[in-house]
């Protein structure tokens, strides 16, 4: 029997998101004068857009090539916890979030001007541990029905029991990847792959003098968290698997780099969509690599669609 393409393949992949959830909303408009009151450029908005982001601009990755990912997060009961619904759904991204009527929803304000990024306002505050530990049972009772388990981390407490998470996930022989953040990497012990980029590992492990250094340290760090591989996106040096075999480089896509937000989720929902449709963890990369180039090619958080990943 001749194998199914990739494309067809992705479509049965069942990926379980879990992290910090948030709504990127960007003002577009023209600049035109500087305002008298201070040394600052004025925008002039005449168009606004709202788009997913965090753990949910991972899940939107996932189903935009076709894949069944199913998100579960924590969000304020607020109006922009209603428009992360309303985009969640109308991307057909099956999702449970959690209310929680003391946390304000993590929104990012971009104020966009000429397509060039003004200044960014963030709105966040951490979620009460009763929405959380409701969560880690949800998180449990989903295991079963999921072929690969994200955990996006980004440093808005989410995530505050991703140890029982990585255990829970362990338990029922789910391969888990984490997309990790600040410079305490023990908290994901246990898990498959990390994914930190250049500038996150080196908080960790510090600089690196040439490759042989960079191998000998990301060995160290894989050796001493009990984890798999760990894959380093390196921007405009491609990205580096770095696992019991030699290390897998990879190569960035030639193009023009226009703007780098949310690719780090695009790497992670690509490599656990591929892993859960039986692509090899080297084939895996390539596919990241190939959606993080088309990604950063684009405005603001974004994905990259099968027309453009598969042709």
């Amino acid at each position: 029997m001749t194998p199914l393409p990739v494309r067809e393949t992705v479509r049965n992949a069942r990926v379980l998101v879990v992290g910090d959830i948030m709504l990127d909303r960007y003002w577009f408009g023209d600049v035109e004068r500087i305002s008298p009151e201070a040394p600052v450029p004025v925008v002039r908005v005449s168009r606004t857009e709202e788009r997913l982001g965090g753990a949910a601009n991972v899940a939107w990755n996932m189903a935009a090539i076709g894949s069944q990912p199913v998100l579960l997060s924590v969000v304020g009961d607020d109006e922009a916890a209603a428009s992360l619904d309303t985009h969640l759904a109308s991307h057909g991204i099956q999702s449970q979030l959690y209310r929680d009527p003391a946390l304000s929803t993590t929104i990012k304000l971009r104020v966009i001007g000429r397509q060039q990024q003004l200044i960014r306002i963030d709105f966040e505050n951490e979620p009460g541990h009763e929405a959380l530990a409701a969560k880690l049972a949800d998180f449990e009772s989903k295991l079963p029905d999921c072929d690969v388990v994200v955990l996006s981390d980004y440093g808005k407490g989410g995530l505050k029991h991703i140890e029982r998470m990585i255990e829970q996930a362990r338990d029922k022989g789910k391969p888990i990847l984490v997309d990790p953040k600040g410079d305490d990497y023990s908290r994901y012990a246990g898990a498959t792959l990390i994914t930190p980029n250049r500038s996150e590992l080196r908080e960790v492990v510090g600089r690196w003098k040439d490759e042989s250094d960079l191998t000998r340290r990301a060995r160290q760090l894989r050796e001493s968290l009990e984890i798999d591989a760990l894959l380093v996106t390196r921007s405009e040096e491609g990205m580096t698997l770095f696992s019991a075999a030699e290390p897998f480089h990879v190569a960035a896509v030639a193009r023009e780099v226009y703007d780098v937000s949310g690719a780090g989720d695009t790497v992670i929902g690509i490599m656990a969509v591929m892993l859960a449709s039986g692509q090899t963890l080297q084939e895996a990369v390539q596919w990241s690599n190939k959606a993080a180039g088309i990604v950063v090619g684009k405005l603001g958080t974004a994905v990259a669609h099968p027309d453009e990943l598969f042709e």
